[in-house]
């Protein structure tokens, strides 16, 4: 079979063909981006709340052991002299939120406690801050 010059010049694509093909990855490109965006602050909401719970677990089982609570969240990770300290109670885990702030832990009456999470903006007190329950 004999190739004429018409048969040659059709064998790639065409600039007009090429440009449309990288418009459109280009749009879905950033419906992509647009739609994971937002999922990437919720996965971190859930791990800080996920953290928060397993932080108050370890607090829980410091205070059976010594019959108090503890005075900082380090002393979950060492111990600070207390009698019957059995730890570490928290192994493994980090005392930083997702956002790489420190969780802060408050105690309330004699009973109870808050672990709180600054968030996305980092700063405790705020309307994004994620705290125990």
């Amino acid at each position: 079979m004999i190739r004429t010059e018409h048969d040659r010049a059709r064998g790639g694509f065409t600039l007009i063909e090429v440009l449309l093909v990288v418009a459109i990855l280009g749009i879905l490109a950033s419906v992509v981006v647009v739609n994971l965006s937002g999922r990437q602050e919720k996965a971190q909401i859930q791990a800080a709340r996920a953290s928060i719970a397993g932080i108050g677990t370890a607090i829980d089982i410091y205070e059976v052991d010594t019959g108090k609570f503890p005075t900082s969240l380090q002393s979950l990770m060492v111990s600070d002299g207390s009698p019957n300290w059995n730890g570490p109670y928290f192994k493994g885990g980090s005392l930083k939120d997702p956002w790489g702030q420190n969780y802060a832990y408050t105690r309330e009456g004699g009973s109870g406690y808050k672990i709180i999470s600054g968030g996305p903006d980092g700063s405790v007190g705020g309307p994004d801050d994620i705290t125990s329950f």
